[in-house]
């Protein structure tokens, strides 16, 4: 069932996510319903918060991206077809000391239609739970290790606008407004 997703400047977006303790079917359930959302949407990845709910939970499905990224889960490298989509659930990031950082032009389903360059270590290791709550351990770099890091600061309350550089975020600080303001909007509207 493809779900809502929510826009800048939701309050939710800025929830830290709750740890998920409980790996039933109606948490199977949301899994399969995000990643249709996600993939209704065009996106690659997908947070618990953009549809409404603060937990430690995201979506993640690259198979159609350009490959320009390697991966290593729990000490092999599975095909991508076996894997992905995945989720990840209750992650937590380890980046190792003197990994280089790099730019990229980063897009939120949360913000349609805006973008901008954002550094961000280029390699990185996960450990997470799966829908089923079994532990992995996720090694990655270029879009994949991106795209891990920007779901999970969406788990943290941290959007992808926190991280650009202020010349970067002052570019694009009218349509931001312009969305903040739509959505407001929108909530009024709801309340009537």
């Amino acid at each position: 069932m493809r779900l809502p997703i929510v826009h800048y400047n939701s309050a939710v977006l800025r929830q830290r996510g709750a740890a998920i303790a409980n790996f039933d079917s109606s948490l199977a359930t949301l899994v399969q319903d995000m990643v249709e959302t996600m993939h209704e949407a065009n996106g690659i990845g997908l947070a618990a918060q953009q549809i409404g709910q603060a937990l430690q939970l995201c979506v993640l499905d690259l198979r159609l991206a350009d490959k320009d990224f390697d991966w290593q889960l729990d000490g092999a490298h599975p095909p991508m077809d076996i894997f992905m989509p995945f989720a990840i659930i209750n992650p937590v990031i380890t980046v190792a000391p003197g990994t280089k950082r790099t730019v990229y032009e980063e897009g939120c389903l949360s913000f349609p239609e805006i973008r901008g360059d954002v550094w961000r270590p280029d390699e990185i290791a996960v450990s997470y739970q799966d829908q089923f709550g079994i532990s992995h351990v996720l090694r990655c770099n270029g879009l994949l290790s991106r795209c891990v890091q920007h779901e999970a600061d969406h788990l943290n309350g941290t959007l992808f606008i926190d991280r650009m550089e202020k010349s970067v975020r002052l570019g694009i600080e009218r349509p931001i407004r312009e969305l903040a303001r739509h959505t407001r909007e929108a909530a009024e509207a709801k309340k009537a």
